[in-house]
């Protein structure tokens, strides 16, 4: 626990316990519970910087919150206004923008991108250099295999009529989505449904059903040992 070079802000809060690695910086208002462990290079509740046309709002955030036994691995960044479970484990050079929440017991690799406003629940698995886009909800026992990329704006920042479409993905309790699948905006994956590697989901998928292809399309039920209340 070297604590060296460490940068707080005003009102930060860090367990006794916890283990700080060498030039972390942890801007004001963040609460570190027991148990944490934080990497060497890691910036915790930073506050986001918005472009002059982004769609975000700009406004006060509360502290960032890290659970107990959280780890974050070194170079990740987490923003303010976000609540990390206990037990998770954020990855090396990872980015958790404001206003997400990521539930008990996750795994977050190396190098994901999750963008602002999302939800997830607890036990997820998200796999290195996917890309969660805003707006999206992913529920408990959610598995998200490398390089998966959802997507929030069918205009791709054209259109003022956009603003009020904005979808990202929801991805339904203990659904699987293969590496380098691509989903599209507002799109609903169901519960224990199981997408191929490298398709490209432009439909809803039903809950229980094996998806795959360009355009993803059902090739059979998932199979009943293969369910997670099953396991």
């Amino acid at each position: 626990m070297s604590r060296e070079n460490l940068v707080m802000g005003e009102g930060v809060q860090i367990a006794d316990d916890a283990d700080i690695g060498a030039n972390v910086v942890v801007h004001a208002g963040t609460v570190i519970g027991p148990g944490c462990v934080i990497q060497d290079n890691v910036v915790l509740g930073k506050t986001p910087k918005l472009a002059r046309r982004s769609t975000a709002k700009a406004r006060e955030l509360p502290g960032l919150v890290l659970g107990a036994g959280v780890t974050v691995c070194s170079g990740a960044v987490i923003f303010a206004g976000t609540s990390i479970g206990a037990g998770t484990v954020i990855g090396d050079q990872a980015f958790v923008r404001e206003n997400v929440t990521i539930g008990e017991d996750c795994g977050v690799g190396r190098g994901v991108c999750i963008e602002n406003q999302v939800d997830i629940g607890a036990r997820c698995s998200i796999q290195s250099n996917s890309y969660i886009t805003r707006l999206s909800t992913l529920e408990d026992d959610v598995f998200i295999a490398p390089c998966v990329t959802t997507t929030n704006d069918n205009f791709m920042g054209r259109t003022e009529a956009r603003h009020g479409l904005l979808r990202g993905a929801t991805i339904r309790r203990a659904a699987r989505i293969g590496g380098g699948v691509v989903i599209l905006p507002g799109i609903e994956i169901g519960e224990e449904a199981f997408v191929a590697a490298g398709a490209l989901v432009t439909k809803d998928i039903p809950a229980g059903k094996l998806v795959a292809g360009l355009p993803a399309r059902v090739w059979r039920d998932v199979p009943e040992e293969e369910l997670l209340r099953n396991q």
